[in-house]
């Protein structure tokens, strides 16, 4: 029989464990954010191939429907398909894609220019936009030549060349790199999305197996609802972004907007960022169609509005209305969150990181709510 010293001290050990737990917790809880703070690139790079391979996945298994063949077969003929089409993009437009490239960003230049300019002579104060860089210096050509000092034939110091050597050096390095670190996390993303398609159910089996064994049922569970859900909401955007890219190149070419294909594919391609990408890309189409006058950019302002719209009330409530269902403030909230906290990463996959925490939570508010089964057995 215990006694009341013996209850104490066992109240004390409870304390004391229950104290080591939550502290190791919290330790624990602490060197997660840090590890994610510090390598959120990477993270974030790991995710990308993870849906690129959800993405090749969703469409191996819509061609399953069509064709019986196997798995392996069916990602070869996808990624060949897919291979094909771009190769045919860059082989047929590529010319016309780096000229267009060239023209708007011209065009995207001297716009700002403009615009700053008009903002100045109306009074408002632009002193926070910084387009030094955007703007040629006039002394260069404006100068007379009788003004201008006589040239001297004279041989530049060793100071002057190793200076002017150094600033080419550094700068062709930084272009190098930057080169080469965006190659890299192109290939980087590529590899890991192909080895992700090739053998799902093997990192499938991976995942289940971190799970602990009396909660594996439920991990099951959850895993298969996020890859579902990803694939639907996957499909759905490529069908939108599309759609998005053809309306937007075929309507800025009727209007008669240089550059509409370049800026049909920018329009594509941000499509895929929710409610930010539709405002970049009708900010970046404005300020291209206004070198063509202000009907013009009028004209493209419509057209923004409209494919905003196809977006909005027909594409997104038809293709994911089963995909996704999120309020546009809380998504537009976390979206601002993840990009002012990780950058362009945060931004560009908030929303299919805000999928996964919502079927996590839709999967235990749902436990939450169901019944005991002594009750339903009663």
């Amino acid at each position: 029989m215990t006694g009341p010293a013996d209850d104490r001290l066992q109240a004390r050990n409870d304390l004391a464990w229950a104290i080591s737990v939550g502290g190791i917790g919290v330790v624990l809880f602490a060197a997660l954010l840090l590890f994610t703070w510090t390598f959120a690139a990477t993270l974030f790079l790991i995710f990308a191939g993870m849906l690129l391979g959800v993405a090749l996945t969703a469409m191996t298994d819509l061609l399953g429907r069509a064709v019986r063949l196997a798995h392996s077969l069916r990602l070869a003929i996808v990624c060949l398909v897919l291979a094909g089409m771009l190769s045919g993009i860059v082989f047929l437009g590529g010319a016309t894609i780096a000229q267009q490239a060239t023209v708007l960003s011209n065009t995207i230049k001297s716009q700002l220019v403009n615009v700053k300019a008009f903002l100045e002579r109306n009074g408002v104060d632009t002193s926070f936009f910084d387009f030094s860089s955007l703007t040629a210096t006039p002394s260069d050509s404006s100068t007379p030549a009788a003004s201008s000092p006589a040239p001297s034939h004279n041989l530049p110091s060793a100071g002057a060349i190793a200076s002017s050597g150094g600033a080419i050096f550094s700068q062709s390095l930084k272009l190098i790199l930057g080169t080469v670190s965006a190659v890299g996390n192109f290939f980087i993303v590529l590899f890991l999305g192909l080895a992700f398609a090739a053998q799902p159910g093997v990192y499938r089996a991976g995942l289940l197996f971190i799970a602990p064994a009396r909660h594996r049922a439920r991990a099951t569970v959850i895993i298969d609802r996020i890859g579902y859900t990803l694939e639907r909401w996957l499909i759905a955007q490529i069908v939108t972004m599309a759609a998005v890219f053809f309306v937007t190149w075929i309507g800025l070419a009727v209007i008669g907007i240089q550059s509409s294909f370049i800026l049909g594919i920018q329009a594509g391609l941000l499509a895929f960022i929710p409610t930010v990408g539709a405002i970049l890309a009708g900010l970046i189409v404005v300020l291209a169609s206004l070198a063509s006058g202000w009907v013009a950019a009028l004209s493209a302002f419509i057209l923004f509005l409209g494919v905003h719209a196809m977006e909005s009330y027909v594409l997104t409530p038809i293709i994911q209305r089963q995909a996704l269902d999120i309020p546009p403030a809380t998504l537009f909230a976390f979206q601002i969150l993840l990009g002012v906290v990780f950058g362009i990463w945060g931004l560009a996959l908030a929303l299919p990181l805000m999928a996964i925490a919502k079927v996590m939570i839709d999967h235990f508010k749902a436990e939450g709510e169901a019944p005991p089964a002594e009750a339903m057995v009663a």
